[in-house]
């Protein structure tokens, strides 16, 4: 038998039920309408409504993931993070949300399953585990943020999986050996690579910090480096004008701010670079740009160096050498291998690399930890260039 209906629109039978939810500003009573296939459904959605009022949900706006999801990003969360973080939030949001299926789905209606699918269907079509997690740590945060406000009564992605993560095999770490480190040492050229390299690998840190390396970070009476700043490229996003920067910053994290050793062999080598950007100074004159001048890594002409660029010139840099080819971040791999096979403890080159847990240290050099010594292995004195 049919169900029952009482209504008609656009020649489609409902079954609709009304309620009064008090009066509006000018004393009109407010009258909310449900609508179902059948009465049953009708009075459920009806109950619903109700209930989620109790709660304190906001079910009467008409909010879109996509919509409000920008204005959360543009408006809310721009302002308590970093231009550099805030591009790679933006790069996500713009080819992974605004694409997505639920797009312009109410977000009162929106499921961990129809997330889920979604999260299948991009791994489906080659898209990484660790690009997917990065995809569902800004949903969450916004999810988050609309359960505060009242706009769902709970985050639809707490009990979502990331697709591949179990069948996911851990690769160690590409590091340089002795006689790979010794080429580049013993390299007769003056290359600003090559001393940038050696840096790299002597003190562990990261591509960026040694391009924000400034004079006033070296404590040679102490032998000791302050790391306190980056070189940060990102897109600067002015309404619709995108445009590429590069900037000196604060590090990522707390952990990233820190003082490590300086190794006496490394005197001499930045030494070397400032005598080098001595006579770039000088060749260029008035041209020259003043702004950065106590960094120790600049391009000719006194400007920021583009890690990007670097690492063009570290491929080509390796080839003449006859170095098989391994990411610039090798270097600091190989730095943080030598450590522990000097038997330096886990805590201690956890410290020195400005990891912000230890178990990231213990993760990716599982395979070379070894006993605690509480010191920092100088590792001229491993390859024993001394």
């Amino acid at each position: 038998m049919a169900a029952k209906t009482n209504y008609n629109v656009n020649g489609k039978n409902y079954f609709r039920v009304s309620a009064s939810f008090g009066r509006d500003s000018n004393g009109k009573l407010i009258r909310k309408y449900f609508y179902g296939k059948s009465e049953k459904e009708a009075k459920k959605k009806l109950e619903e409504y109700k209930d989620s009022l109790k709660k304190g949900l906001i079910l009467d706006k008409d909010l879109f993931i996509y919509p409000l999801m920008k204005e959360w990003l543009f408006e809310i969360v721009r302002n308590r993070i970093k231009e550099s973080t805030f591009d790679r939030y933006e790069d996500i949001f713009r080819n992974y949300i605004k694409t997505a299926p639920f797009a312009y789905t109410l977000i009162k209606d929106i499921r961990g399953i129809d997330i889920q699918k979604y999260y299948n269907n991009l791994y489906k079509n080659g898209k990484s585990s660790g690009r997917i997690q990065r995809v569902n740590k800004l949903l969450k945060q916004f999810f988050n943020y609309a359960y505060i406000e009242g706009y769902i009564l709970k985050n639809p992605v707490l009990n979502v999986s990331i697709p591949g993560t179990k069948e996911k095999i851990k690769k160690e770490v590409e590091i340089f050996d002795k006689d790979e480190l010794n080429k580049i040492l013993n390299y007769e050229k003056e290359d600003l690579i090559k001393y940038i390299s050696i840096v790299a690998f002597t003190t562990g840190m990261r591509i960026g910090e040694i391009l924000g390396l400034s004079e006033n970070d070296i404590d040679f009476n102490k032998k000791v480096i302050h790391i306190n700043r980056i070189v940060a490229c990102y897109t600067k996003i002015d309404g619709d004008t995108r445009k590429k920067v590069k900037v000196l910053q604060s590090p990522k994290t707390k952990y990233s701010t820190r003082d490590i050793p300086l190794p006496d062999n490394l005197i001499p080598i930045l030494n070397k670079v400032k005598s080098i950007k001595l006579k770039n100074k000088l060749k260029a004159g008035g041209s020259y740009n003043k702004e950065y001048s106590d960094l120790y890594f600049l391009t000719e002409d006194g400007n920021l160096i583009y890690p990007s660029n670097l690492n063009k010139s570290w491929k080509f840099f390796l080839a003449r050498l006859d170095i098989p080819y391994k990411k610039f971040h090798s270097l600091r791999h190989t730095y943080a291998t030598m450590q522990f096979r000097s038997n330096i403890p886990l805590k201690t080159v956890s410290k020195l690399l400005g990891h912000s847990k230890i178990d990231i240290t213990a993760n990716t050099y599982t395979h070379v930890l070894k006993e605690d010594l509480d010191k920092s292995a100088d590792i001229f004195n491993v390859l024993k260039m001394c």
